[in-house]
């Protein structure tokens, strides 16, 4: 089978159709990962913060693995749920998932490698996932998410002038800065194109 040979001008349509694709993609999803990911994440944070000023126990730490075990309980709830609007995969919703598949894992690598060698935990997962946003934002240029998560990168240095517990309110702070308040805005951009 011979393959067909595509110009330039096809090649940069092409391309173009695949941005777009995975653009309307994140907003029909409702921003839906930013959401549940973003809202976990504040939830626990705070739940750690309050339980740790009352009691005063390390152990409350352990709490923190509620948060990979929410998310992805109930991004696969959504996945065995209701089904999308089918979508050809693109190589761009193929690198976004490889993106969040390897930012994932360094951050579980991370949260593991802080019960062991003492490191600045906070700071280092708020910079892995705000570099997430960002390429996200970048892959599928979407202007909001890149500049949220470019805000989420300069949140650690904040987290180093804040000393102990009072850590955890501000690591809440930036997860509504850089992935409640974009989850909603496309939450928003969706139902207003829909209606």
């Amino acid at each position: 089978m011979e393959e067909k040979q595509i110009t330039e001008k096809e090649s940069l349509q092409l391309i173009s159709e695949m941005i777009a694709n995975s653009h309307k993609r994140l907003e029909n999803s409702n921003g839906y990962p930013f959401l549940v990911w973003g809202y976990i994440s504040v939830g626990v944070s705070l739940l750690i913060y309050f339980l740790f000023f009352k009691f005063q126990d390390s152990r409350i730490h352990y709490l923190w693995f509620l948060i990979p075990i929410l998310g992805w309980s109930f991004m696969s709830l959504k996945k065995s749920g209701k089904k999308e609007r089918p979508y050809s995969k693109t190589l761009i919703t193929t690198m976004i998932s490889n993106i969040w598949i390897v930012t994932g894992i360094a951050t579980l690598l991370t949260a593991v490698g802080a019960f062991l060698v003492d490191i600045p935990v906070l700071q280092i997962i708020v910079l892995l996932l705000a570099m997430g946003v960002t390429l996200t934002g970048t892959a599928i240029k979407y202007p909001l998410i890149i500049i949220l998560g470019l805000v989420g990168m300069l949140w650690p240095i904040a987290l180093f002038m804040v000393n102990g517990i009072e850590q955890i309110l501000v690591f809440a702070a930036i997860f509504l800065i850089m992935m409640i308040i974009p989850g909603h805005i496309l939450r928003y951009k969706n139902h207003k194109t829909h209606v």
